[in-house]
């Protein structure tokens, strides 16, 4: 808490009138008040006597508080509040609102019943506020008699009717006319060149603590280095806002950054725009006009973000960097890319020390969180320990490693998702194979190519869109592929199709030629009485046991291992999470293998789309095919179709 009766008015107050007067060019015409104000270096008044604010005090009826009542005693009145403000009230001029501005209707028409006390306190304000603005652009400045601290400050609201926001709250006088020294200080920072240099005291204080948090953020002290950021922020230095947006952007404070100052530079903008655009394409609903508003019409630069906006759309930007970590990148890109995201973070983490930055003004890798295998690999927590590995060639204490976020199971499959959507899902599991061999196993022709890194809606979709026929028989299944564990690799379906036991044909086999292949189809928590699950093993073409739990009942085949005997896991337990968990335990225990949980449900894998998971219909088999003819072109079977292009049979 501030002391605001021991605050030291005289030197703010007079260092903010050298400002003013020192920032106003020759040539500017001004008012004879405003002449004169700039002749003595002071924006105030002569000070009110004791009198003068006793008298104040009784037409009004209160006591004035402390902070109000000390700046009074330095000057009585102000001008140029901030930049919107032109006259503060003294003694004399301050007053009771009493909704001269009729806002108390206004606000009270929009308030709910249910309204809460905070509401109703910004809406009371209307009326029984102290009005302190007396000369402003539709700037209100009032404070609160009924807002009161421990110390007998009253809290000030601000409102003005262009910036169509709630009334903002200073916790007292002093706070208010601090920050109005800071907008100051921020508009005179974007003025025109013709303008005079505007430097002075404060500037220089400033640039002198950006540049001190620039070294601690580089050393790791993130933290301290963002209060300062942002305290320079908050007076408009240059290069403040897109020094504090690198560490915000790292904590996943996507919607505030756009790297002001620094992102149309040609230095910075190779690091710096793809996570502007990233962001641009994750907020699909902005047009293209947002983007060119955040660059400024900085014309090559511009050209440079659109390039990389179709790249990062398409799911084609690849990451790159200089030195050893840019090798590193590459090695972790290739991790992540099959699934591995611990291993591709701890890649990065290990080779961060000896990051370049392009510049002074680059503090941490950035364009990196753009790239679709590696941006996933950013979570909060990783973002803190990144900003606190020191680097650039400054020196300081690592962090603690943070905790991976693979389990290194299959039972996590078994818990509920965000919005409980995955309640059925299947994979395959193939031996002794690399993940970009699996489609061949398991699909053909141009099928085997796997797709670019997506996560599995945007594969979804995609798929969608570009598919010309859709049967009810057959179940193409859409899986992404990775690393399984030491020796395995898997292919993963999250969102399968009905399952069908008449129709049903395992995988297995087709996927073990030459070795070992686990197909597992888990529905045990679908409900409404239709659970299931399906086991097959094969090896070298050949099925070597199976079984398939539904509709309460089991069949199986082969000579099932003990540990997976269905008969453990069915009939003493309801059917449901445990029981689903039991088994993917026993899955995992036997064949020593586990399901990257991060790659899946938050990552990016290659994905391809398999054969028909069901056998072909048999004579008598009714179905339908559904055929999307573009252009107006003929289905397969030369009928006419109507004007969208489809056709059954």
């Amino acid at each position: 808490m501030t002391d605001t009766t021991a605050f030291d008015w005289p030197s703010l107050l007079r260092r903010w009138s050298g400002e003013w007067a020192d920032s106003l060019p020759d040539d500017e015409t001004r008012d004879e008040d405003d002449e004169t104000a700039r002749h003595a270096r002071w924006l105030g008044f002569p000070p009110a006597s004791e009198e003068r604010i006793a008298a104040m005090e009784a037409r009004l009826g209160l006591r004035m508080p402390p902070s109000y009542r000390e700046f009074l005693r330095v000057s009585d009145g102000w001008r140029h509040a901030g930049g919107f403000v032109w006259l503060l009230a003294g003694t004399e001029d301050a007053r009771w609102h009493n909704n001269a501005s009729g806002l108390a209707d206004m606000y009270e028409e929009d308030m709910d019943e249910d309204a809460g006390p905070e509401e109703r306190r910004e809406t009371g304000i209307w009326r029984r506020g102290l009005q302190l603005d007396v000369e402003s652009d539709i700037t209100h400045v009032l404070l609160d008699p009924e807002d009161v601290d421990e110390d007998g400050e009253w809290a000030v609201y601000t409102w003005a009717s262009w910036r169509a926001a709630p009334p903002e709250r200073y916790a007292n006088f002093l706070e208010f006319m601090r920050d109005m020294h800071r907008e100051f200080h921020s508009l005179r920072s974007r003025r025109s060149g013709r303008d005079p240099v505007f430097a002075n005291d404060t500037t220089r204080e400033l640039d002198a603590l950006m540049e001190q948090a620039r070294l601690e953020a580089l050393g790791g002290g993130w933290e301290r280095a963002e209060k300062a950021l942002d305290e320079a922020r908050g007076y408009g230095r240059p290069r403040a806002a897109g020094l504090g947006d690198q560490i915000r952007r790292l904590l996943g404070q996507t919607h505030t950054v756009h790297f002001e100052d620094l992102v149309t530079d040609p230095q910075y903008a190779p690091e710096l725009l793809p996570s502007l655009v990233a962001e641009h394409v994750a907020r699909s609903y902005r047009d293209d006009s947002t983007l060119r508003f955040h660059l400024g019409g900085a014309d090559d630069v511009t050209s440079l973000a659109f390039a990389t906006l179709e790249q990062v759309t398409n799911g084609t930007y690849r990451y790159t960097a200089a030195g050893p970590f840019g090798e590193a990148v590459e090695r972790a890109r290739e991790l992540a890319r099959w699934g591995e995201t611990d291993g591709a973070w701890r890649t990065l983490m290990d080779a961060l020390p000896l990051w370049e930055p392009l510049g002074p003004d680059h503090l941490a890798p950035l364009g990196w969180v753009a790239d679709p295998v590696l941006g996933p690999l950013l979570t909060p927590e990783r973002g803190r320990e990144l900003l606190s590995t020191p680097r650039g060639g400054q020196a300081g204490e690592a962090p603690r490693p943070t905790a991976g976020l693979d389990p290194g199971n299959l039972a996590w499959l078994a818990e509920p998702d965000p919005g409980n959507n995955r309640t059925s899902f299947r994979f395959v599991l193939v031996e002794g194979v690399e993940p970009q061999e699996v489609s061949g196993r398991l699909a053909d022709g141009d099928d085997t190519v796997l797709n670019e890194p997506f996560t599995f809606w945007e594969a979804y979709r995609r798929s969608r869109h570009n598919r010309r026929e859709h049967s009810s028989y057959g179940d193409r299944a859409l899986m992404a592929v990775g690393r399984a564990g030491t020796g395995w690799s898997f292919a993963f379906d999250g969102d399968p199709a009905p399952f069908d036991q008449r129709r049903f044909v395992s995988p297995a086999a087709a996927a073990s030629e030459g070795t070992r292949a686990v197909v597992v189809w888990s529905g045990l928590r679908t409900g409404h009485g239709n659970s299931f699950f399906h086991l097959s093993v094969a090896r070298d073409g050949g099925e070597q046991y199976a079984f398939t739990y539904a509709d309460g009942g089991i069949q199986q085949s082969g000579e099932i291992p003990d540990a997976l005997d269905p008969s453990r896991f069915f009939g003493a337990l309801e059917v449901g999470a445990e029981v689903e968990r039991s088994l993917l335990e026993a899955v995992a225990g036997e064949f020593g293998v586990h399901l990257p949980r991060h790659a899946i449900v938050n990552g990016r894998l290659h994905t391809f789309a398999t054969r028909s998971w069901t056998r072909p219909p048999k004579d008598g088999e009714t179905y339908t095919v559904i055929r999307v003819e573009m252009g107006g072109a003929l289905p397969a079977d030369g009928r006419q179709t109507g004007e969208d292009g489809t056709a059954s049979r």
